[in-house]
């Protein structure tokens, strides 16, 4: 599809005035106004002729078969064209809703004709995006015309939970021998289950000597203790309307989501069990717990089903039918929000309740809009009431952790680039405490 350009139009409008005011002043130049409209046309035909035409450019698209939720990947596109002549390319590749749409890109074609594009991909939301087609334009030597080049490519890209960010975690936390690491490491000596004997060493508790199989052996013998386990895990998200909202990119039950799977990864690595529970205004999945490592995919496809809602949360109906679901004692992981002290008292009331029997991880994401309108200098007075607003906000969530806390409930709220690794630690700490 051949246009002329912006220039091509303004040089026309401006020949306009100029044709009619040589015919207003003398009515024989009218062959120099014809002559003028010929030089234009041929110029803008000459321009079409010189220009590199779509025939003449191959188009090369590489497009990721899966995409992460909260990770950039990149769509390349690789451009030859059978020509000489300096061109730049501009490029704008339209997107579903799921993924963030990329800026347009410019990229001028080297001495041999080629140039790379690369479109940043990041996804917003979990399901099937659909990458409809890429747009090239490019002008003529001299600026005249246009060329409007559509590539048509009705390609469907699953978004996923970020896998990636699951396999960087476990290998953070299954190297035995960093020095450094995101976790504090106890593999012996912790716990009530009995893990082997070894000789008594200086040094060594003297609760740990058994004594009986010290003086069958003659000699002192120690045990070793590890961490009990097959426990049950249930990670219980809420789906309502208050988890769809943005938070750095992505939604914050993709946030809740991504957190979990490094949790389940390294808990089921660890002997334990892990169940998945999603609700709203009602029930919408129930994973039964199981474990082996080999399981991790079903997590990961249950994690994936969870859909997006807009529904008011009934924390009633979710907490009962969990509590009612779970067959002995649990780790229930309840990944939620709220915004004020009126709305949360009906969950505090349910977590109450699921908290008599089990133990329960509250976890929230913190707001940085919160914390930065409360820091940031008020120059007017809108701004001011929004810092006290935003003040109120913040109080109200110390209160309601607080009194969760005096429950018995175990509570994080952090930022979500940390919730992943404090799941885990707090995850750790709870089994060296044998609570569960």
């Amino acid at each position: 599809m051949i246009r002329p350009t912006f220039r091509a139009v303004t040089l026309f409008a401006a020949g306009i005035p100029l044709a009619f005011g040589m015919l207003l002043a003398d009515e024989e130049s009218w062959p120099f106004v014809v002559a003028l409209l010929f030089i234009s046309c041929f110029a803008l035909l000459t321009d079409a002729i010189l220009m590199l035409t779509p025939g003449r450019l191959s188009v090369d698209v590489h497009i990721p078969k899966v995409l992460f939720i909260g990770h950039t990947d990149a769509l390349m596109v690789r451009l030859q064209a059978r020509s000489q002549r300096q061109t730049a390319i501009e490029a704008v590749c339209d997107l579903s809703e799921l993924i963030a749409r990329p800026p347009p890109l410019l990229a001028p074609l080297n001495a041999r004709g080629e140039a790379l594009l690369t479109f940043p991909l990041q996804a917003r939301r979990r399901g099937t995006a659909k990458i409809e087609r890429l747009w090239l334009r490019w002008q003529g030597p001299l600026g005249l015309v246009r060329v409007v080049h559509i590539v048509p490519l009705d390609v469907e890209v699953s978004v996923t939970p970020n896998i990636r960010a699951v396999r960087q975690t476990a290998i953070q936390f299954s190297d035995p021998n960093a020095f450094y690491g995101i976790k504090a490491q106890r593999q012996q000596g912790e716990g009530s289950e009995f893990e082997a004997l070894r000789d008594y060493v200086p040094g060594l508790d003297h609760r740990s000597i058994d004594w009986k199989h010290s003086a069958r052996h003659r000699n002192l013998v120690c045990k070793e203790f590890r961490t009990e386990r097959n426990h049950q895990i249930v990670l219980a998200f809420d789906t309502g309307h208050l988890m769809s909202e943005p938070l750095q990119g992505i939604t914050k039950l993709d946030h809740a989501v991504n957190a979990s799977l490094q949790l389940g990864y390294v808990s089921l690595r660890a002997g334990d069990r892990i169940g998945v529970f999603g609700f709203d205004s009602r029930v919408r999945l129930f994973s039964q717990p199981s474990g082996g490592v080999g399981t991790f995919w079903r997590l990961q496809k249950a994690a994936s089903e969870l859909s997006y809602s807009e529904d008011e949360t009934n924390f009633t109906l979710g907490l009962s039918a969990l509590a009612g679901r779970l067959n002995r004692r649990s780790l229930v992981i309840l990944q939620t929000e709220f915004v004020d002290i009126i709305t949360a008292e009906l969950m505090l009331e349910n977590v109450e309740r699921l908290a008599a029997r089990h133990l329960v991880l509250f976890v929230c994401l913190q707001d940085p809009g919160l914390e930065e309108t409360v820091d940031g200098e008020p120059f007017n007075v809108n701004a001011m009431s929004q810092s006290v607003i935003a003040d109120e906000f913040l109080r109200e969530r110390r209160i309601v952790m607080e009194r969760l806390r005096r429950m018995g409930v175990h509570c994080l709220d952090v930022k979500a680039e940390q919730v992943g690794p404090e799941i885990i630690n707090r995850y750790l700490e709870i089994k060296r405490m044998e609570l569960i």
